[in-house]
C-alpha cells in the first residue's frame, strides 16, 4: 500500500507512544450534577495529552470518535506545540501556522498523526470514527487515514452541503459542500435508515399479506440484457405492453410467466399505463436500507442562528450542526455506548448525543476534549444550557431540558520519565517496564511483576502486541552496543511475533537500524529519553 511522506514523520512516528500519562482532575465547580470520572466528560487541556490520559480507561471502548481538526485553509492561525524530543523539530513546529506557511501541510499532518493513532487505541474493535474536513487537506487525511487505520477499512466518504447561496470563489466556483471522512476499526458497519412500510396495505385481503405496487423494470437497456428485451402479455384480455430499450423488464420471459401465474403483476385494468410488479412485505429481506453517502442536513446559517440562540448572541464561528452529528452518532451507536469528540469547539457532539438519548431513552455517553479557553465559557456552558433548558427555545425538548450531567476535569502533572530518572539511580527493571507499559499502551501490570523474559527484552504480551525494554540499571550497558536494537535482534523479535501476527514496541536507548525496515517488520522503536545517559 501507498504510505505517506512529509517533513517530521520520523520523528513523530511514535511519539504518542512517549506522551506521558497525566490524570483527569475533576472540577465540581464547573460541572454540573457530576458523578465522578466516569461521568460524561469535558476536558480542558491539550487533546494530545488529554487522549493519553483516557487510554488506561477507555482504550477499546469507544464506538464513535467525531472530530472536527482545523481544516488547514491558512486562516485558522494554529501552532502544533507538542513536545517531541527533536529539539530542531520542536523549533521547526512551535510557530503560527498560517496562509505564508509554505510547509503548514507537513506541520498539520505532524500534528493529526499522533492523535489518530491515540484515538485508533480508543477505538472499539466495532467502533467508527468520523473526521470533517474540506478540500485543503481532505487528501491528505485520506492517505494519512489509510495508513494508520487499514485502506480495507475506508466505511465511506461522506458529503455534506453547507451552504445554498452562491460564493464567488477567485475561479469562480462556489464551494457548497464538505467531508466527513469516515475509518473503522474492523467490520462495524453503521445502522442504516428504518424503512417506511406505511404503503403496505392489503385492500383485496391477499393471503400472503400486506403489499405494494413497484416497478417491473430494471436499469438496463436491451443492448446489456437482450434476454429481458420482450413482449408482456395480459393473460387475462391479451393487450400487450412494449418493452423500452432503454429500461428493460425486471425478470426473464420464463421466470415473468411464472410470476404472471401468481397473480404478481399488475396488469392496467384499461390498458393504459404500464405494468407493475405486486410486492409483498414477506419479500423485503430487511428493514433497513443503506445510509447514503450524501447527508442531507441543516446549513451553517441555521446553525449558527440556532448556536447565536442558545447563547442570546455570536460567540463562535462556523459552528457544525446538531443534526448532522446526530446523524452520524445515530448510524454508529447504540444507546449505551461512548462517544469521544477530541476537537470540541462549542461542544455540539454533547448536545447531539443528550437530544439523541432523550428521543429514545438512550444512555449514550459523551467525551469532550478541548484545549482553548474557552472550554467552559462556551463547550461546557453550551452543555449546561442544554441540559437546563432554552426558556425561549422553538424545539420543545430544547426547551424543557435535555437532561443529563457531566464531569468537568483539567489534566493533572504528568508522569514523567525524567523525573523518574533524577534521583538516587536508575529505576529498576520491573519498575521501568511497568511505567513504559502504562504510557505506551495504557494499561496497567497490576500485581504482575514485569521481569525480562528473554535476551531480546520481552517483558509483556497480549494478542496484539509484544512490549520490549532493552535495559539494565547499569551506565555501562546503556552505553554498550548490548542496549541498542540492530537488524539481527530486530529480525528475532520479527519472527516471534509473527506467527501469531503481533507487532512489536522496542523500548531502547538506541538503534543501528531504520525505522522504515523496522515498521516492515511490524516493530515500531521509541527510544529511551537522552537524559537517562546522564543519571548516575
Amino acid at each position: 500500500m501507498p504510505t505517506l511522506e512529509f517533513k517530521g514523520k520520523q520523528i513523530i512516528y511514535a511519539h504518542h507512544l512517549t506522551v506521558p500519562y497525566r490524570p483527569l482532575i475533576p472540577d465540581p465547580d464547573k460541572s454540573l450534577n457530576p458523578a465522578g470520572t466516569d461521568d460524561n466528560l469535558i476536558i480542558h487541556g491539550d487533546n494530545l495529552k488529554a487522549l493519553k490520559a483516557l487510554l488506561r480507561r477507555y482504550a477499546g471502548r469507544v464506538k464513535c470518535i467525531y472530530i472536527d481538526p482545523p481544516y488547514n485553509t491558512g486562516n485558522e492561525r494554529w501552532a502544533y506545540n507538542d513536545k517531541v524530543n527533536s529539539p530542531l523539530m520542536r523549533e521547526w513546529l512551535n510557530q503560527t501556522v498560517d496562509s505564508e506557511d509554505l510547509e503548514r501541510h507537513d506541520k498539520w499532518l505532524c500534528m493529526m498523526w499522533p492523535r489518530l493513532q491515540l484515538l485508533k487505541e480508543l477505538l472499539a474493535d466495532d467502533g467508527v470514527i468520523f473526521v470533517s474536513i474540506d478540500d485543503n487537506e481532505q487528501h491528505h487525511l485520506r492517505m494519512l487515514m489509510d495508513e494508520i487505520f487499514g485502506e480495507v477499512n475506508l466505511v465511506a466518504q461522506f458529503i455534506w452541503r453547507k451552504r445554498t447561496g452562491s460564493n464567488d470563489a477567485q475561479n469562480k466556483v462556489s464551494v457548497d459542500h464538505e467531508y466527513v471522512v469516515s475509518y473503522c476499526r474492523e467490520e462495524a458497519r453503521l445502522t442504516g435508515i428504518e424503512k417506511d412500510f406505511s404503503k403496505y396495505l392489503n385492500p383485496d385481503n391477499d393471503p400472503r399479506g400486506p403489499w405494494t405496487a413497484g416497478d417491473l423494470t430494471c436499469n438496463k437497456t436491451y443492448r446489456e440484457r437482450p434476454n429481458l428485451y420482450y413482449t408482456l402479455v395480459d393473460p387475462s384480455n391479451g393487450i400487450a405492453y412494449e418493452c423500452n430499450p432503454n429500461r428493460v423488464w425486471a425478470f426473464e420471459k420464463d421466470r415473468m410467466e411464472r410470476i404472471v401465474a401468481a397473480n404478481k403483476v399488475l396488469f392496467p385494468s384499461d390498458g393504459n399505463g404500464r405494468p407493475q410488479y405486486k410486492r409483498h412485505l414477506s419479500e423485503v429481506r430487511s428493514d433497513k436500507k443503506p445510509f447514503g453517502s450524501l447527508i442531507n442536513t441543516e446549513i451553517n446559517s441555521i446553525v449558527t442562528r440556532k448556536l447565536r440562540h442558545i447563547f442570546r448572541g455570536q460567540v463562535f464561528d462556523h459552528p457544525k450542526g446538531v443534526d448532522l452529528l446526530e446523524q452520524l452518532i445515530d448510524q454508529s451507536t447504540s444507546q449505551n455506548d461512548v462517544i469521544l469528540d477530541s476537537f470540541a469547539g462549542s461542544g455540539t457532539t454533547a448536545h447531539a448525543v443528550l437530544a439523541l438519548n432523550k428521543k429514545d431513552g438512550g444512555n449514550r455517553k459523551f467525551i469532550l476534549v478541548e484545549c482553548e479557553d474557552y472550554a467552559d465559557s462556551i463547550t461546557a456552558e453550551r452543555v449546561r444550557r442544554v441540559i437546563n433548558g432554552v426558556s425561549d427555545a422553538d424545539d420543545p425538548s430544547l426547551k424543557e431540558g435535555l437532561g443529563g450531567s457531566f464531569t468537568y476535569c483539567t489534566l493533572g502533572d504528568p508522569i514523567d520519565l525524567e523525573a523518574m530518572l533524577t534521583g538516587k539511580g536508575l529505576p529498576e527493571y520491573p519498575a521501568l517496564a511497568a511505567y513504559l507499559l502504562h504510557v505506551s499502551a495504557g494499561m496497567s501490570a497490576g500485581e504482575t511483576i514485569l521481569e525480562r523474559q528473554n535476551d531480546d527484552g520481552l517483558y509483556y504480551q497480549d494478542s496484539k502486541t509484544g512490549y520490549y525494554l532493552l535495559y539494565k540499571p547499569d551506565m555501562d550497558y546503556l552505553s554498550s552496543r548490548e542496549a541498542m536494537l540492530d537488524e539481527v535482534r530486530a529480525k528475532r523479535i520479527r519472527d516471534a511475533n509473527r506467527p501469531e501476527g503481533r507487532k512489536a514496541i522496542v523500548f531502547g536507548a538506541g538503534k543501528y537500524i531504520g525505522q522504515r525496515d523496522l515498521t516492515d517488520m511490524g516493530i515500531t522503536f521509541c527510544q529511551l529519553p537522552y537524559e537517562m545517559h546522564r543519571v548516575g
